[in-house]
Parts: C-alpha cells; structure tokens; sequence
C-alpha cells in the first residue's frame, strides 16, 4: 500500500522559510514522479513544483519560482519543498503526490496517489 507522508507545516512571517517534506512508502519500484500542489480555501487545488525520478529536472509555477526549491533524496524516499520569501497567498494546505512514472507532470489528474496534507500559513 502506497502512503505519503508530509510534514514541516506551520504559521511563518511574511519573508520567512519553511521546509516541507514528503516521505514515500509501499512502492514496488523506485521510478516514480513527485509534484507539490497547494489549495487554499476557496479555491481549486493547484501545481507547485515537480521534479522527475532522476531528480535532475525541476519545474515550478511561475510565481514561486526563485523562492522555492524542489528536490529529493531517493535513498531516504523523501521529497523536499523549500520555500523561502513566503508570501501571504502562499496560504493553503500543501500536498505532495506521486505517479508511477519517472517524468513530471503539472496537472492533479496525472497523479496516482496523495500525502493527507499539510497547513501553511505565512501572516504578521
């Protein structure tokens, strides 16, 4: 059974950093992709960052790039979301998701299976 697990939420500043993490279990191969995705209140679940198996290539929606940074460490199945210079409208709940193949994808109905979610909340 496939189970992602995240962590590293949390209530920051405007300007702060949090890093967020997604640890992997239950997969019979090693060669799948990850993306983050967020959703605040209101709105429709969307794209953050994804990187492929190789972790090599990196994409990120517009707005965060240069403040976030993706990356994974295969030996541990773990996923990392760095996010620095944090925003207000970086307010959601953060989910990390996998789909059994090696490349990456922008779009939440490529993804096979979901972490429960983690709240970040960046406010004075």
């Amino acid at each position: 059974q496939v189970q992602l697990v995240e962590s590293g939420g949390g209530l920051v500043q405007p300007g702060g950093s949090l890093r967020l993490s997604c640890t992997a279990s239950g997969f019979s191969r090693d060669d799948y992709g990850i993306g983050w995705f967020r959703q605040a209140p209101g709105k429709e679940r969307e794209f953050v960052a994804a990187l492929t198996r190789s972790g090599r290539f990196t994409y990120y929606k517009d707005s965060v790039k240069g403040r976030f940074t993706i990356s994974r460490d295969n030996a541990k199945n773990t996923v990392y979301l760095q996010m620095n210079s944090l925003k207000p409208e970086d307010t959601a709940v953060y989910y990390c998701a996998a789909r059994e193949r090696p490349d990456y994808s922008d779009s939440v109905y490529d993804y096979d299976y979901w972490g429960q979610g983690t709240q970040v909340t960046v406010s004075s």
